[in-house]
């Protein structure tokens, strides 16, 4: 579609083309998949295994006659405290003791789908402007039917609360029903009498244990409808309970990938090429076959495995076998990566956001304009990327992290030739993730191997592989360009964001399957309205646009912590101090004027600047802020900031959250402290450059993280609130390199609008 020209200066903008075509295969594919409809299963059975003395009571839950109760958990455990959460859900609901509280990983099943993710991403098929709102109920429809159909059971977008708080709560209220009617039938009594109290069916002075009834329960048939259990005196929802995984991680009893033994099992590393359309092209096999301990040797078209009796051996083998790889077209590099922002940046965009009239606006009227880049951000979990495989006959297991457990056992079985169902997965906690799970490459490389070698296998790539493979968070420049009010307030802005459109190369790799550079080539040009999520977020500006420039760098890119809001804020509330400055306007009282359409944020920026001793942005009091909502919860935070000798020091992080309901205070104070330093690894470091195809950094030292002695003191309030619970895994990211950034312009008057944070001018 050709550009359309703007009145803001020379930008241009596109609007997501919507043809009569694309309108009928909508309402076709809906037609269709309503007959598909008719021939799919109305009911999933739960597909749990159940020892002798245990009793399924749903999808959810299973009881033992020793008073056991298992918690099933649907989502990747990797950090966020899921395995804990969830379970105390059902605890609360169902009137358990605690103590009895078991907890298992969800077999792969289509009553565990992800719905609320599948919906919140709707934006990587769809552009959200521009394209009729029956359009778009259609495929959110389709894509939703589809995703359970296929099992698509995602960890990602702090939703694992928001998503199964409701299936959680309403699969134990069933159970307790079925325990107390259980129980009436003992006493002939009516069941609706009973209630459940730490563990035992009550009815006045009348005690059962959960266990004595247990199996009676599981044969009944519960009511239509939950009927869930009356507030109690002493609730364990809102309490400190400690995590159930943290005695076995304390003690080092959690298992890992990486600490899966089994018979006769050895050990794998493996060489992977260049960023790119890479192939292995040669081999020294005479001087490799000479390494010490050395058993197999593994060649792909894309890799090389060595198997040796430890990981060491095999990785030292490597080196001596010193693989040639061969790359298709100009290799990747920051340069390549750094022209190829700053052309899309002045090319067409798609117009992802609207509200008011923004050329009219600014038509004729003097404007402001900023520039800001990040670089491509880095996961850098502590666990690197690691599997474990054992073939079984004609069957494998495979065991793996993974935050998308159906599609992992999919891509091993297209690429072994194995039907799904003979391979069985064993979902693993993850040391870290940050969205790193979502690849699947090294489950299917050790699957691969696994199968050549005829044995168990457990690949595990080192930290260099870890680094240069699994794809960044894109890398991203933006121009915001405003008109000013007479009071200096924002009037009209417009957000041109030039960024991969990293989401269709996610859905590509997860879902098809596809390599990375295939992906990364086939997004290229296409509308993410998901790549600049968070623009302008909270602000009520009478007029405002955002732009996505489709950025073609090369680089396949992947989710992660905070995914585009954790740019996105950066540019726009350090674009919003700006104009704080210029205005000659305090930095607090600036934002307040415009967030009277979010009060929950203003809330938290209210209190987060009383708490902190705000002393009004002034020159040399090195304090900034920065404020964000997203995933249903909103976040203020205050920064206090300075250069020294040592260089950047971060003195204090105040923040104050709003998340409505919380499950756990303790595991919702973690998982913000958790956000506030991952967000400040960002700030600082957490990247690397590339040439030549490759990432410059190959350790955990090179990448520019921050230590224990430079973590600042850290302060945390939460609002109470009696809403449904936000998520809490990534709100504590965005906020903290703006408001870090905003704090130096404080304490220097010298403005960074590059991450990490550097004095280098863009």
């Amino acid at each position: 579609m050709a550009g359309i020209r703007d009145t803001v200066g020379k930008d241009k903008r596109r609007l997501p083309h919507v043809s009569r075509r694309s309108l009928l295969v909508g309402a076709t594919a809906a037609g269709g998949l309503a007959i598909a409809w008719s021939l799919w299963p109305r009911d999933y059975s739960p597909n749990l295994t159940a020892a002798p003395d245990e009793h399924v009571f749903n999808a959810f839950l299973k009881i033992g006659d020793d008073g056991h109760i298992s918690a099933i958990v649907p989502q990747c455990e990797m950090g966020q405290g899921v395995t804990t959460l969830l379970p105390q859900i059902m605890a609360d609901e169902l009137g358990a003791d605690w103590r009895t509280i078991a907890v298992e990983t969800a077999p792969i099943s289509p009553l565990y789908t992800n719905t609320l993710v599948v919906d919140e991403d709707s934006a990587i098929f769809t552009p959200r402007s521009g394209v009729p709102d029956f359009v778009q109920d259609v495929r959110g429809w389709v894509r939703c039917e589809w995703a359970v159909r296929h099992a698509v059971m995602l960890t990602a977008n702090s939703s694992s609360v928001r998503m199964f708080e409701a299936p959680c709560r309403d699969a134990a209220a069933q159970a307790r029903a079925l325990l107390m009617m259980a129980a009436a039938r003992r006493w002939d009594a009516d069941w609706e009498a009973c209630d459940t109290q730490d563990g035992f069916v009550i009815l006045g002075a009348k005690k059962l244990r959960f266990a004595e009834v247990a199996a009676a329960a599981a044969l009944l048939e519960p009511p239509a409808e939950p009927v869930y259990r009356a507030s109690s005196a002493d609730p364990l929802y809102g309490k400190e309970l400690t995590r159930l995984d943290l005695p076995a991680k304390v003690d080092g009893s959690a298992n890992y990938a990486g600490d899966i033994r089994l018979p006769d099992m050895v050990f794998a590393a493996i060489r992977q090429g260049p960023v790119g359309a890479t192939r292995l092209k040669s081999i020294d096999r005479k001087a490799g076959m000479k390494s010490p301990g050395l058993l197999h040797i593994v060649e792909h078209e894309r890799w090389l495995a060595t198997v040796a009796r430890n990981w060491w051996a095999a990785n030292r083998a490597l080196d001596r076998f010193a693989p040639v790889f061969e790359t298709e077209g100009a290799p990747v590099s920051s340069d390549r990566i750094d022209k190829a922002l700053k052309s899309a940046l002045k090319a067409d965009a798609f117009r992802i956001r609207s509200e008011g009239d923004v050329g009219e606006a600014m038509a004729g009227r003097t404007k402001v304009a900023a520039e800001y880049a990040v670089a491509p951000a880095l996961h850098a979990p502590i666990e690197t990327r690691t599997a474990t495989a054992a073939p079984d006959g004609a069957k494998l297991r495979v065991w793996v992290a993974t935050q998308a457990p159906a599609q992992c056992r999919d891509a091993i079985a297209r690429a072994t030739g194995l039907a799904p169902a003979a391979v069985t997965l064993f979902p693993m906690m993850a040391g870290g993730s940050f969205d790193a799970c979502l690849d699947h490459n090294v489950a299917v490389q050790a699957a691969i191997i696994a199968l050549q070698i005829k044995r168990p296998v457990q690949l595990a790539w080192s930290r260099a592989e870890e680094i240069m493979r699994v794809p960044p968070r894109a890398p991203a420049r933006a121009k915001l360009t405003a008109t000013l009010n007479a009071a200096g307030g924002i009037d009209a802005l417009v957000t041109r964001i030039a960024v991969p459109s990293t989401n269709h190369e996610v859905r590509d790799r997860l879902f098809d399957n596809s390599p990375p550079d295939v992906a990364q080539r086939a997004s290229a040009g296409k509308p993410d309205a998901a790549s600049v999520e968070g623009a302008a977020n909270g602000y009520a500006i009478p007029h405002l646009a955002v732009d996505h420039c489709p950025a073609d760098i090369g680089l396949p890119t992947a989710r992660w912590r905070g995914n585009a809001d954790s740019y996105t804020a950066f540019f726009t509330e350090s674009f919003v101090d700006e104009m704080a400055a210029r205005a000659g306007t305090d930095a607090l009282s600036y934002r307040m004027a415009m967030l009277g359409n979010a009060p929950l944020l203003a809330r938290c920026l209210l209190t987060a600047t009383s708490l902190g001793g705000w002393e009004g942005g002034l020159s040399g009091t090195a304090q900034g802020l920065a404020c964000h909502s997203m995933r249903r919860s909103h976040i203020a935070l205050m920064a206090t900031a300075r250069q020294s000798d040592k260089g950047l020091q971060v003195e204090q992080l105040v923040a104050v959250v709003d998340a409505g309901r919380l499950v756990n205070p303790a595991i919702a104070r973690q998982q913000v402290e958790g956000g506030l330093i991952f967000g400040l690894a960002a700030a600082v470091g957490a990247t690397t450059d590339y040439e030549g195809g490759l990432a410059t950094a190959r350790k955990f030292g090179q990448l520019g993280l921050p230590r224990l002695s430079q973590t600042p003191q850290i302060l945390i309030e939460f609002v109470d609130s009696d809403r449904d619970p936000g998520g809490l895994g990534e709100i504590g990211v965005p906020v903290v390199a703006p408001a870090i950034a905003n704090a130096l312009f404080a304490a220097t008057g010298r403005r960074i609008r590059r991450l990490p944070l550097s004095a280098h001018p863009l």
